[in-house]
């Protein structure tokens, strides 16, 4: 088992005689900006003039400058941009600022892992990546506890970016829930391979799949709805809470049973081996090269498809239904 640390492992010293510039104000920008700023850490924000996350920041009392006056005026630049345009933004602002002894931190290992970004060799660089999103970082740090978080550490300048990064976590609330060793690669690919296989695009794609097939079958979109999408989340904090094992302990002897019986013949050999295939694309970097030219393209492909499903019915329905439930605060995408 890796070696997971916490918060008496860390030392707050060397991450608060710092100057911090997080470059973005996003899902995990603000999350980790707002934590670090409460830790008693100096930060600086880092986004374009336009920016409608300025106000944002501003308005939190964090310190706004553009990308490039950001990293001049920062020890430490932990990049929070999407993915696509990190690369970019890295070229022209970031990587003229980069002094030995800087150290470059990410939330993420795909500009690195596939070589978008290459550092110059004077500069730390290592990975810092919350296991959750944004707001759930931000949400448990505020009520005093934290989202576990992996560390790695892909270039060491100065033989202490191990404890840099650690310390880092701690601003953000990371050691109090546990920071687990890793590699870039390691978490790039199987972060590749969760989302695609099952956090997203499998639950996805089962969720749509067996919604229809019951609406196909003559039963209320409603009824339909409440079962495949509705319930999955009674589902899945069983499985957070317990593993399998409580998930299965909670449901019915008629659930578990089905579960045993009736599960393999939906994962068959067959979405085993498009999984193995899945995870080969990810590891050869060919799902990066597909992903970053999309985007270069202008993503409209992925425009397209996502204004597709949100006009599915089980969409539409989920939304009406929800309208009526007063404990949900409503949120759908920006149109």
């Amino acid at each position: 088992m890796g070696k997971i640390y916490y918060d008496s492992d860390a030392d707050p010293a060397i991450i608060s005689n710092k100057t911090v510039a997080v470059i973005g104000f996003g899902s995990q920008g603000h999350a980790h900006a707002l934590n670090l700023f409460d830790s008693g850490i100096r930060v600086v924000v880092g986004l374009r003039e336009g920016s409608p996350s300025r106000v944002l920041a501003e308005e939190s009392g964090l310190m706004v400058m553009s990308p490039a006056k950001a990293a001049e005026a920062a020890d430490v630049i932990m990049m929070l941009v999407p993915d696509q345009h990190m690369g970019t933004l890295y070229d022209a602002e970031i990587a003229p600022a980069l002094e030995p002894g800087n150290a470059l931190l990410f939330a993420h290992g795909f500009n690195i892992h596939f070589d978008v970004i290459s550092p110059p060799a004077g500069v730390d660089v290592a990975m810092v990546a919350p296991k959750g999103p944004g707001h759930l970082v931000r949400r448990t740090y505020t009520e005093g506890s934290g989202v576990p978080c992996l560390l790695a550490v892909h270039q060491d300048a100065t033989g202490s970016t191990h404890d840099l990064a650690l310390s880092y976590a701690w601003g953000i609330g990371g050691t109090r829930a546990g920071v687990l060793n890793t590699t870039f690669k390691e978490e790039t690919e199987t972060d590749l391979f969760g989302e695609q296989v099952i956090l997203c695009g499998g639950v996805s794609e089962l969720i749509k799949a067996s919604f229809d097939t019951l609406v196909e079958a003559g039963y209320q979109p409603e009824s339909a709805y409440f079962e495949t999408l509705h319930e999955l989340k009674l589902i899945v904090d069983l499985l957070y809470e317990g593993g399998l094992s409580w998930m299965r302990y909670s449901i019915s002897d008629t659930a578990e049973y089905g579960d045993y019986t009736r599960g393999p013949r939906i994962v068959t050999d067959e979405t085993r081996a498009e999984m193995r295939q899945i995870l080969k694309e990810i590891q050869s970097g060919s799902f990066a090269e597909e992903w970053l030219a999309e985007s270069f393209a202008g993503a409209k492909n992925l425009t397209a498809t996502r204004d597709r499903e949100q006009e599915l019915q089980i969409e539409t329905v989920g939304s009406a239904l929800r309208a009526m439930m007063p404990f949900l605060v409503p949120k759908s995408p920006p149109t």
